[in-house]
């Protein structure tokens, strides 16, 4: 007679569901901390690239007569977003890049860079509200992710709507005239002179205490919180107010203005 078949060891299905709320649970433990990990490096990587665009910046200083990297007053007199834009132009050769920007520049890329306000579109909808895009990909930004602190200590009165928009800023500035090196920004992410962030985001548009990446005079590059007055009475910039029109409160470890 035949010799009955041993029966190979198979799981149960209670073995079965046990081994899948196993797996469900320890992804649901890492996914949090692979996400948090992912946004580290992206913000490693935007503080590298603020550094290197900081040290091109002192470079083109050096050579020009310790001049800021700004097309100036009168050049951006038709076009604000030149003072703070404009600086790539001047300032991309001391950082190994040649012939027209485009989106391949990588070290002004921000890896976190993936949204902006619609209030920078020319046809955007209102009230303002996050587009799915990086500024890195934009042509007005002259495709980068970073700003110069641009302003230039004037102020434009609107005749039309009847309010005041200062802009203290380093353009037309001597960098080795500014009095606080530490604590005055040299290049920030785009989102701090708004504010919005880009690490880490709100359902706000704009929004207090956004923290971004900002490069200054002297050098040093940190992350850290930009103060937002939403009330601020000096006026507004593309309909609301920012925070690029005022030093903040002395609590906070920057200022925009050069004195």
């Amino acid at each position: 007679m035949r010799k009955a078949r041993k029966l190979a060891p198979a799981f149960t299905l209670i073995e079965l569901l046990v081994v899948i709320a196993i797996l469900a649970l320890l992804a649901a433990l890492l996914l949090p901390a692979i996400g948090a990990a992912k946004k580290r490096a992206q913000r490693s990587a935007c503080i590298n690239n603020a550094r290197q665009i900081n040290v091109g910046v002192r470079l083109y200083s050096d050579e020009t007569g310790d001049a800021s990297p700004s097309p100036g007053t009168a050049a951006a007199s038709s076009d604000m977003m030149l003072l703070y834009f404009g600086y790539k132009n001047l300032m991309k050769s001391y950082v190994g890049l040649k012939g027209a920007s485009s989106p391949q520049d990588k070290l002004f890329a921000c890896p976190a860079d993936a949204f902006f306000p619609s209030f920078f579109l020319t046809n955007g909808q209102w009230p303002p509200h996050y587009v799915a895009m990086s500024f890195h990909d934009q042509p007005f930004s002259d495709f980068s992710s970073y700003v110069f602190n641009g302003g230039n200590n004037l102020t434009r009165t609107n005749t039309k709507r009847g309010f005041v928009i200062p802009r203290p800023g380093l353009t037309d500035v001597k960098l080795s005239a500014v009095k606080h090196p530490s604590r005055t920004a040299l290049i920030s992410e785009g989102s701090a002179p708004a504010p919005w962030s880009w690490h880490e985001p709100s359902r706000a548009v704009l929004f207090n205490n956004a923290r971004n990446v900002v490069s200054f005079v002297d050098g040093h590059v940190r992350y850290l919180q930009i103060y937002w007055d939403n009330a601020f009475n000096g006026g507004l910039f593309l309909g609301v107010s920012q925070a690029f029109m005022y030093d903040p409160p002395p609590s906070y470890d920057y200022q925009w203005s050069p004195n």
